[in-house]
């Protein structure tokens, strides 16, 4: 196949942030889990049906735009001993492959990328699913994915903590990212 032909069935897809959300979880103190977002994301997909392992996921995140639901932690997680926003005002992720085939609504597949906190670069995988491809009442096409994975924020440089009295660590290593994006077919 020719490039040119294969340019051709390439689709363009836009991130709705408004039909999709990026969000957190890790344990505080050994026992409660808090939960945090990303109210700012953008993103593109980018492939050939046909070919769906050549496929390409980019999305960046803006790092103040997080939300804990608590404005002093907060301002924490924007300030130096976490993510730093000042300094680095983005995440991103852009995918290098994927394992499966998602045709039809349930189809499970993973998606393997390098994951940027703080310009450290650290490879993921993403288990997702396909949660399925229609029409709007816009006219627009739309596909939806939900997508889970569990990381080591000190990969990324992410270490600030307490150590507890009883024992454990204030903030767990252990972050859980969860997302659910829907996509519009660009014209």
């Amino acid at each position: 196949m020719t490039a040119t032909a294969h340019d051709a069935r390439t689709t363009t897809w836009q991130l709705d942030p408004a039909h999709s959300s990026i969000e957190f979880s890790v344990k505080h103190m050994m026992m409660t889990t808090v939960r945090g977002r990303f109210k700012n994301v953008h993103g593109t997909l980018t492939g050939n049906e046909e070919r769906p392992d050549g496929c390409c996921v980019e999305v960046e995140i803006d790092v103040s735009s997080i939300d804990t639901g608590n404005a002093d932690r907060d301002a924490h997680l924007r300030g130096a001993d976490f993510f730093d926003a000042e300094q680095f005002k983005t995440i991103s992720f852009r995918s290098t492959r994927v394992e499966g085939h998602p045709a039809s609504h349930g189809d499970r597949f993973r998606v393997f990328g390098d994951l940027v906190i703080r310009d450290t670069t650290s490879q993921i995988v993403l288990d997702c699913t396909f949660e399925g491809r229609g029409p709007d009442p816009w006219g627009k096409e739309r596909a939806g994915f939900s997508a889970t994975t569990e990381i080591d924020r000190r990969d990324w440089g992410l270490k600030w903590n307490q150590t507890m009295e009883t024992g454990g660590v204030l903030v767990a290593h252990r972050v859980r990212i969860d997302v659910e994006v829907q996509f519009v077919k660009a014209d």
